[in-house]
Order: structure tokens, then C-alpha cells, then sequence
């Protein structure tokens, strides 16, 4: 089974971003913010990760 993974780049402004990919490779979420720090940026990366390790509540916010 084909697995997604998480890119960490750098923006045309020199910011740390990552982005999310689909196992078809389309960008499913990304960070919303450039990071300074390399670092920061990880660090928000394992909390997407952790966030989503375990059971995922689905909510219907609109019709």
C-alpha cells in the first residue's frame, strides 16, 4: 500500500513550509504559514502527526 508523506521546503520568501501528499500525489493540507526556523517548522510537523495518530472524529460543519 502507497503511503503519503509530509515535504518540508523552503518559500520564495526563505520560509520553512511543509505540505502534505497523497499517495497520488496531490497536496491534501499544508503548514498555512511560513516558518523561520527549520526547527519550528519540524516541531509543527510532529504535532500534525501525533494529532492525527489515532482516531479521527469526522464533523459535518455545513450542508
Amino acid at each position: 500500500m502507497r503511503r503519503g508523506k509530509i515535504e518540508l521546503y523552503r518559500d520564495a520568501r526563505r520560509e520553512w513550509r511543509w505540505r502534505l501528499r497523497a499517495p497520488n500525489g496531490r497536496i491534501v493540507a499544508d503548514s498555512g504559514e511560513g516558518y523561520r526556523r527549520r526547527a519550528a517548522a519540524l516541531r509543527a510537523i510532529e504535532r500534525v502527526r501525533r494529532m492525527f495518530a489515532g482516531e479521527v472524529r469526522i464533523a459535518q460543519v455545513a450542508r
